[in-house]
């Protein structure tokens, strides 16, 4: 008599399971349509931990939620018969339960439920900036060093960082572009930070990011108003204007910081003042320093930026000097 095997289970036997992941940069409650449809047609919703933000929104929602830790086994049997179990995952994402799912599929003996991953929220655009916010936040309180620092502390560090950025932007090296990048945002976030613990004027990040998008959006009436600009030309040309407006000046040269580098400062004035459309002839002095006025002003004039154009030079200048150094090694060595 020839033993007859067992027919497959179909996927209405052998149940489901649903993965259920949130972020938790999105304020708990704020899930998907899809998300909730399943939660609520669900036979049962398991989650291991009971601290989870989600927890109480769920049971608002009329949703019962038991608080357990199942193992993957336990899973499997919870879906025999066609159940629908659904698990809110945990921060980490419960890689020990899905490991052990892989685990008895790999077998091939064992009835399998179908296994499906659900995101009920999603990250948007930034949101690990808010990562950063709190992480910086904790630094602050428990750091020994950085619960010291100050802005006047820090603000060579912003330098340092600013210039690094450069270089990691003309040496088109685009992971070092990515640290810089993020080495900078981090002395805007400290900054702020500090900021916060001002007597009487403090500040938070918010108020930083809520200023530079009020600003942006002011100077950019052609994308967020009525006014059209075809050229960069006339954008630059509509952001100082506004920018004049805003802040009162009364000449083009307010708000250049003397303190940058000196062919940095010669071009930007060079800017200001072809941009105002004046006439300022250059001071006829004899020396090296206007002499570098001149050469700055005229690489203004033709788009060049004179720190660049240094810059690659003096790193041609190195290169040679390396070369030579070389050289000299192998005469030595001969």
């Amino acid at each position: 008599m020839n033993a007859t095997s067992p027919a497959a289970p179909s996927a209405a036997q052998s149940g489901r399971v649903v993965l259920l992941t949130t972020s938790h940069r999105v304020a708990p409650g704020l899930l998907s349509w899809p998300a909730w449809q399943v939660l609520h047609a669900a036979d049962r919703v398991l989650c291991a931990d009971g601290a989870h933000p989600q927890l109480p929104y769920l049971r608002e929602a009329g949703i019962a939620v038991d608080e357990v830790s199942p193992t993957a086994q336990d899973l499997v049997e919870a879906c025999a018969g066609g159940q629908t179990v659904v698990v809110v995952a945990t921060g980490e994402g419960e890689p020990a339960l899905t490991d052990g799912l892989a685990r008895l599929a790999g077998t091939g003996r064992v009835r399998m439920p179908e296994l499906e991953l659900l995101p009920a929220s999603y990250d948007l655009p930034g949101a690990r900036l808010l990562d950063l916010v709190q992480v910086m936040d904790r630094i602050r309180a428990e750091c020994p060093w950085s619960s010291r620092q100050t802005h006047e502390g820090l603000a060579k560090y912003g330098i340092e960082e600013a210039y690094e950025l450069v270089e990691a932007i003309e040496e088109g090296d685009r992971d070092e572009l990515r640290e810089e990048l993020g080495d900078v945002l981090l002395q805007v976030v400290f900054h702020a930070r500090i900021a916060e613990e001002h007597p009487e004027e403090p500040f938070s990040v918010d108020d930083v990011a809520g200023g530079i998008v009020a600003k942006l959006i002011h100077r950019h009436p052609h994308v967020f108003g009525d006014e059209t600009a075809t050229t960069p030309e006339e954008v630059k040309a509509h952001w100082l204007r506004t920018k004049a407006v805003e802040k009162r000046r009364t000449s083009v040269t307010e708000g250049v910081p003397l303190g940058q580098p000196g062919l940095a400062l010669a071009a930007k004035l060079a800017s200001r003042v072809r941009t105002a459309g004046l006439d300022v002839p250059l001071p006829r002095v004899e020396g090296i320093g206007y002499d570098l006025l001149a050469l700055a002003v005229r690489a203004e004039a033709q788009g060049v930026d004179p720190e660049a154009a240094l810059r690659a030079a003096a790193r041609a200048y190195r290169d040679a000097i390396r070369a030579a150094e070389g050289a000299g090694e192998e005469t030595d060595g001969k």
